[in-house]
């Protein structure tokens, strides 16, 4: 017993002892794959982690007729909360939450969905040409998309007439008090911009749910299928606990971005038109039209506004996380 202990303790002191040349030549063995992650380092320094530098902006305020920042302390958020700012941005960041809970609620469960339609599908050439077609959208960008949007809702102008939709639309009944279409009309602006998210973000989004449901291994299927179970069953006691680990990174993952809704597609949905500011006008946008204004608040207010957004989507994070560690034994860290 003791001679084994003696052996092991000699070799854990040899791995320790050659840990780094060991690595070392690992990574000369492997360093093209290596070599594939500078770019994503490079991106991830310049417009993640250089970028928490523009933070301090929260705090400080340029000197009057000077190119240089004075430190201000949290004058930024007394200003934000201020009864002149307070309203419209309670406002948007109402906005914001709703818009990420639909999102949540409605457009998540959709790629796990497709998954499992594509899972079902035997014919490999069929799967890979329906897969190809729901992946399209994603690569297409927010201004195409945007702008198929507001040509298919548009009520008609002097050069083009009404759009598809809003024909269709309009002969099912759905009418609205605003005469350039129901995508400027805030009781719907919320559904045609989650509609328009899942139809574009849906086949990409499958992607990482269809390989969890491949690594299943078929002996399960087939165990189930001895015992009696039909599709659905096979669905809930095979495939959902298969890939339970993914679910929930990726509903960690989701919750951290709930708050995170760019400024683009409702800018670009908006069009310019204020009728479906109610609904539409969210934090990140409703800070960029606010710095485009001829006279724009000061900086530090629109820096503390983003950053109260971000603090409030660190706590879901870690939240999330932390509740999923004591349910399960799967988290983010």
């Amino acid at each position: 017993m003791t001679k084994d202990l003696v052996i092991h303790e000699d070799v854990v002191e040899e791995l320790e002892r050659t840990k780094w040349s060991r690595q070392g030549k690992q990574f000369l063995k492997d360093w093209r794959l290596y070599l594939l992650l500078v770019p994503l380092l490079v991106f991830l320094f310049l417009f993640r982690y250089k970028a928490m530098w523009g933070v301090l902006l929260a705090f400080q305020s340029q000197d009057a007729g000077a190119a240089t920042y004075s430190w201000r302390g949290i004058e930024g958020f007394m200003l934000l909360f201020s009864p002149d700012w307070i309203s419209e941005f309670w406002a948007a960041f109402r906005n914001t939450f709703v818009l990420s809970m639909y999102g949540l609620c409605f457009a998540f469960p959709m790629p796990i969905l497709l998954a499992l339609f594509f899972s079902e599908i035997k014919n490999a050439a069929y799967r890979n040409i329906t897969q190809i077609i729901t992946y399209l959208p994603k690569f297409l960008s927010s201004v195409v998309v945007s702008t198929i949007i507001i040509y298919m809702l548009s009520a008609g102008s002097a050069v083009l007439g009404p759009g598809v939709l809003h024909k269709v639309l309009e002969s099912l009944g759905v009418t609205t008090t605003y005469g350039k279409g129901i995508l400027y009309d805030p009781t719907y602006f919320r559904a045609i911009f989650q509609i328009s998210g899942i139809w574009e973000g849906t086949g990409y989004g499958s992607i990482v749910y269809f390989a969890a449901i491949m690594s299943i291994s078929p002996t399960s299927y087939e165990a189930a299928k001895i015992d009696g179970a039909n599709k659905i069953q096979q669905i809930r006691y095979v495939t959902l606990p298969g890939i339970a680990s993914t679910l929930t990174i990726m509903l960690i993952l989701r919750i951290g971005e709930i708050l995170n809704v760019g400024y683009e597609k409702v800018i670009l949905l908006q069009n310019g038109s204020q009728e479906s500011y109610a609904t539409s006008n969210i934090l990140s946008a409703w800070i960029y039209n606010l710095k485009t204004t001829q006279t724009p608040p000061a900086d530090n207010m629109l820096v503390s506004a983003d950053l109260f957004n971000s603090i409030i989507a660190m706590i879901l994070v870690l939240g999330s996380n932390f509740i999923s560690r004591q349910v399960s034994d799967t988290s983010l860290f």
